[in-house]
């Protein structure tokens, strides 16, 4: 049957862990129901925003990488973290960006009118989960600010 219609790289049960090939989802919402708490339902799949200054990674200083919540992708480094002052976890990149390139990054941008303003929304670009939204006032050379909800990660600190 291959690959087609089910998610890779979802670690030890699904697949080559950090994988980023894209598959097809058959994910149903049921499964996403039991997979995930009513939280990371909301935003990742729901395209919800968790409460400002609320989220667990907010102030983590560990060193690390952060993955999808829900498809385990590597999402972004410690690395590119900084505190924006926002209340959400920021970033100046993604995992797997080279310079302006993020055809190697686990992230997709895409247009979003839903505030009645246009942002770019971020999503996984393995199981496309809604992750947040970028920024076009970062600091460096970037000068972007990937504003992204600590529900739609999880942290995996580096080993020693």
């Amino acid at each position: 049957m291959g690959t087609e219609g089910r998610l890779v790289g979802r670690g030890p049960a699904g697949g080559e862990e950090g994988s980023l090939t894209k598959c097809k989802s058959s994910v149903s919402k049921d499964e996403w129901l039991k997979k995930l708490t009513p939280e990371q339902f909301h935003v990742t799949r729901e395209k919800g925003t968790e409460p400002p200054f609320s989220g667990i990674y907010l102030n983590n200083k560990e060193t690390g990488m952060y993955h999808c919540v829900c498809c385990d992708s590597p999402l972004f480094s410690s690395e590119k973290k900084y505190c924006s002052g926002t209340g959400w976890p920021s970033f100046t990149e993604a995992h797997g960006t080279s310079g302006s390139d993020e055809s190697h990054a686990g992230i997709l941008r895409r247009p979003d009118t839903s505030s009645g303003s246009v942002r770019t929304e971020v999503v996984c670009k393995q199981c496309e989960a809604h992750l947040g939204h970028v920024f076009p006032d970062g600091p460096g050379p970037t000068s972007q600010r990937f504003c992204i909800n600590s529900v739609a990660l999880n942290f995996k600190p580096s080993k020693p």
